[in-house]
């Protein structure tokens, strides 16, 4: 199986001597994120999110389908994944990675177990039918920081994306299309992202953001998710070295900071998403008109 191009040993030392000098090879701070950029496609629930070299576009869908027979009152939320050979030459068509397993076991605790999106609001007929939710995340490039940027770029397409509104009279179903009803926002509780902290010497130097060199030459990562209320989703430790209890807290203490950070820069794309689409002013023309 291919792997990623091993830094020299000459490479590592001066990435090593480096940051005990608290200095990146990227001029950046030991806590800054790269350059993060957020945007959206014409059609809703498309987000496209660069982290410096790292990209990655997230498309949400739905379809209707027959609930669980053990969940008959709640719709369906799935979260795949793709890392092809076009993000990175280490990746495989057709292979999941070990990378993108643990990936996707991340998505999955962070966006779906922490029940961020309420299943119970994809339920249509109960017992009969409700909403398949699906968020197709795919990798374009790969350069480090892939699970913040992922989590970050699900996220942002769940809160941009529209479900066609529906009605139930005498149990039937109505699905209405765009021209005949607005579609309407997904009922998200909470708005979970992760951020990932890898360690040095035993966790005595920390980066946040860390690019595939760096994560090449550390001892493990911390991987924190949380909203931005300061409730705690996930913490998780990989890696082989260890790192004390204090040191842990300190990172979730950074990640809660930085979490915050990256939910306003969500924020701040999505109103200017809407203003985009809203050209002439006529969402606020037709709020006022329904408030009279």
């Amino acid at each position: 199986m291919p792997r990623e191009a091993e830094p020299s040993i000459n490479e590592k030392a001066f990435l090593l001597q480096a940051l005990h000098e608290d200095i990146r090879l990227d001029g950046r701070a030991l806590d800054a994120y790269r350059n993060l950029d957020i945007s959206f496609g014409d059609d809703y629930g498309v987000a496209d999110v660069r982290l410096g070299k790292t990209r990655v576009l997230t498309r949400i869908s739905a379809s209707i389908t027959a609930p669980r027979p053990d969940r008959k009152f709640d719709g369906i939320f799935t979260i795949t994944t793709e890392l092809s050979p076009l993000a990175s030459p280490a990746f495989e068509s057709g292979r999941q990675s070990d990378l993108e397993t643990h990936l996707s076991r991340i998505l999955e605790t962070s966006l779906r177990r922490s029940q961020a999106l309420s299943t119970e609001s994809l339920c249509l007929v109960a017992g009969r039918q409700v909403w398949s939710l699906r968020a197709d995340v795919h990798v374009l490039d790969h350069d480090g920081g892939l699970i913040d940027a992922c989590c970050l770029c699900t996220l942002a397409a769940l809160r941009h994306y529209r479900i066609p509104d529906s009605s139930v009279k005498g149990g039937d179903l109505t699905v209405y299309s765009a021209l005949e009803r607005d579609p309407v926002p997904l009922a998200l509780l909470h708005h979970p992202l992760c951020v990932t902290l890898v360690f040095f010497d035993a966790g005595e130097k920390w980066l946040v953001d860390a690019t595939v060199m760096e994560l090449q030459c550390s001892e493990g990562e911390i991987v924190v998710a949380a909203n931005p209320q300061g409730e705690v989703c996930l913490v998780q430790k990989g890696g082989g070295g260890e790192v004390e209890a204090l040191v842990v807290l300190r990172c979730v203490e950074v990640a809660m900071g930085k979490v915050r950070e990256l939910g306003k820069a969500v924020d701040g794309a999505l109103e200017r998403d809407a203003r985009r689409r809203d050209k002439g002013g006529m969402s606020r023309e037709l709020r006022a008109e329904n408030e009279r």
